[in-house]
């Protein structure tokens, strides 16, 4: 366990640290179900992935409540550099892979009927769509091994482009009208989801052939960091469907888009409504705490590598995830993500809980928000 003097002569320590093995268990269900349906017999286990993210992580979140407390300035470097954190996001990828394997084998030569495997599918994707999160934490490092990494833990999404789009182009844009990842207030998220994966798309391309072209180098080389991720699903879902047939495809597609629209779901939810003021010279001001949503739940924020504390993810982007901290300055959640994404999937009750919010962040002038052009 990490342990710091601090400037105010008390002992600090990482009271989390061994905590976030438990996030592991996410990757792990994925694996479970065949096992748990063999020693119980109920099949409603093969869809323990939306049972334990949407039921039981909420559940337990509202007991436990908010986790309140934040390393100080002084334990920044230190903790920066405790490698057991970066080895609980690499645990994530290989344990994808396993249990994709396993699930291909299930879907192709398994005695499943169609609704287990549907909910089989379901769990794969929620996982792959959480490993996402995974991919984010490394996407933002400089060593060049976890870039790579970061690609590789993409690859069971199809959602390649997200390791150029985030890092260039939604953290440059994010809350203002130029970011498709930033939903608008009274935007639904059935509105937002196919504005964000296509705006996210031209946005990664565009700004993966400008650095190409600038340096003399073709968008089509294998310098594209687009194309890198892509191959890394081609080798991926090419041996599966090698060894497994054909009769996998469907179940492989289908997790992959619900994979990455868990993605867009969180997108959703992360910056509604919220807008950067524009400077004297026209820009925008520089990302804030104030312009993302921050969620200080506990135990959603173990399994999310503490991707809650977004707010202060979006001010200080180089930061590992373990030293990150909960801002009172940026508007706060009512509840953790997984409830949220519940709430966005309906947009009446989204509404109910959100629109009144973001009006309050601004002081009730709807003017400061990022509005959709309907209510301006």
């Amino acid at each position: 366990m990490l342990r710091v003097e601090t400037q105010q002569h008390r002992t600090w320590r990482d009271r989390k640290k061994y905590l976030w093995v438990l996030g592991l268990i996410v990757p792990a269900c994925a694996l479970l179900p065949s096992t748990l349906v063999a020693l119980t017999g109920q099949t409603i286990l093969w869809w323990i992935g939306p049972m334990l993210i949407f039921g039981a992580i909420p559940l337990i979140d509202g007991i436990v409540g908010d986790d309140g407390e934040n390393p100080p300035d002084e334990v920044y470097e230190e903790l920066s550099n405790v490698r057991f954190y970066r080895w609980c996001t690499y645990a994530f990828l290989p344990m994808q892979i396993v249990a994709m394997t396993v699930a291909c084998w299930l879907w192709s030569f398994g005695t499943l009927d169609m609704v287990d495997k549907l909910g089989l599918a379901v769990t794969i994707g929620l996982v792959n769509g959480i490993g996402i999160n995974a991919a984010h934490e490394l996407g933002h490092r400089r060593e060049k091994h976890e870039r790579w990494l970061s690609k590789a833990a993409l690859a069971p999404t199809l959602y390649g482009h997200f390791f150029v789009e985030h890092n260039r182009g939604h953290h440059a844009n994010v809350a203002t009208p130029n970011d498709p990842a930033s939903s608008r207030l009274g935007e639904s998220v059935w509105q937002f989801i196919p504005r964000s994966v296509a705006g996210g798309f031209r946005s990664a391309w565009r700004l993966e052939r400008t650095r190409l072209l600038k340096t003399g180098r073709s968008p089509w080389s294998t310098d594209n960091h687009i194309l890198q991720a892509w191959l890394f699903s081609a080798v991926l879902f090419g041996s599966l469907l090698l060894v497994f047939g054909w009769a996998a495809a469907p179940w492989l597609l289908l997790q992959a888009c619900i994979a990455f629209g868990l993605l867009e779901l969180v997108n959703y939810v992360e910056h509604y409504g919220l807008l950067r003021g524009r400077l004297a010279n026209g820009r925008f001001e520089r990302c804030l705490p104030r312009h993302s949503w921050n969620s200080d739940r506990l135990v959603t924020n173990i399994f999310l590598f503490h991707l809650q504390r977004h707010s202060d993810h979006h001010a200080n982007p180089g930061r590992r995830y373990q030293t990150l901290r909960s801002n009172d300055e940026a508007p706060q959640l009512p509840y953790g993500y997984a409830t949220m994404v519940l709430l966005a999937l309906v947009p009446p009750l989204w509404r109910a809980v959100m629109d009144k919010r973001v009006l309050a962040h601004y002081g009730g002038d709807i003017t400061k928000a990022n509005v959709v052009a309907k209510l301006k």
